[in-house]
């Protein structure tokens, strides 16, 4: 039996070329958590990370489940907030950290239900009592229209990729759409702790509409 790789799956939307292009994300189930923080010191964000990962492995090693197949668990990803998008996309400037309001998603297969993610919640607070899986929902989003680029490098110069994906965008007659519901999105496709800073690979994507 084949196993599902959402990145192989779905190359275009998880492997995009650094040349930035259009897409239309569809409708995928995620468990997400909220929160807020500077990612580098935020004691917040790094129980989320804990948690997305330890749920979503939970659920993975649970191969009773009703429709159950084989998978690798996907990427974790991150939706971002500031106070003022189109500002930092025209400054070309990171915000203040401590600023950032964050939802941290990892993707979930179709077989995954409420029921389903509530046992894997109730196996992981016994595992792991430090960890509070009440933090985290099970969420379904439609990303819909999107500009897109692979990222690479260390994630302080993603403006300069930034740059060119708005560029790209408005030469095509789009225009941006930052809304309460759709924000710049982050999918990380490595591990920081173990991959050279000039070879991070991060999926960049920002909400546009047509003009």
């Amino acid at each position: 039996m084949a196993v599902l790789d959402f990145k192989k799956d779905r190359r275009d939307l998880y492997l995009p070329s650094p040349t930035p292009s259009i897409a239309d994300v569809p409708e995928m189930l995620f468990i997400a958590v909220d929160g807020r923080g500077d990612p580098n010191s935020s004691e917040a964000f790094k129980e989320a990370m804990a948690l997305l990962y330890g749920l979503s492995y939970a659920i993975r090693m649970n191969k009773t489940e009703t429709g159950y197949f084989e998978y690798v668990v996907p990427p974790s990803e991150g939706f971002w907030d500031f106070a003022d998008p189109k500002a930092y996309l025209e400054s070309g400037a990171i915000p203040d950290k401590n600023e950032f309001v964050w939802t941290l998603v990892i993707r979930q297969p179709s077989f995954v239900t409420p029921a389903v993610f509530e046992a894997a919640k109730a196996k992981l607070a016994k595992k792991k009592p430090e960890l509070n899986p009440g933090l985290t929902r099970l969420v379904k989003i439609t990303e819909g229209l999107c500009v897109q680029a692979m990222h690479i490098g260390p994630y302080q110069t993603e403006p300069v990729t930034v740059k060119a994906m708005e560029r790209y965008q408005e030469q095509r007659g789009f225009g941006l759409d930052f809304t309460k519901t759709r924000k710049h999105h982050e999918i990380y496709l490595s591990n920081p702790q173990t991959t050279a800073p000039e070879k991070m690979k991060t999926v960049l994507r920002i909400p546009i509409k047509k003009r």
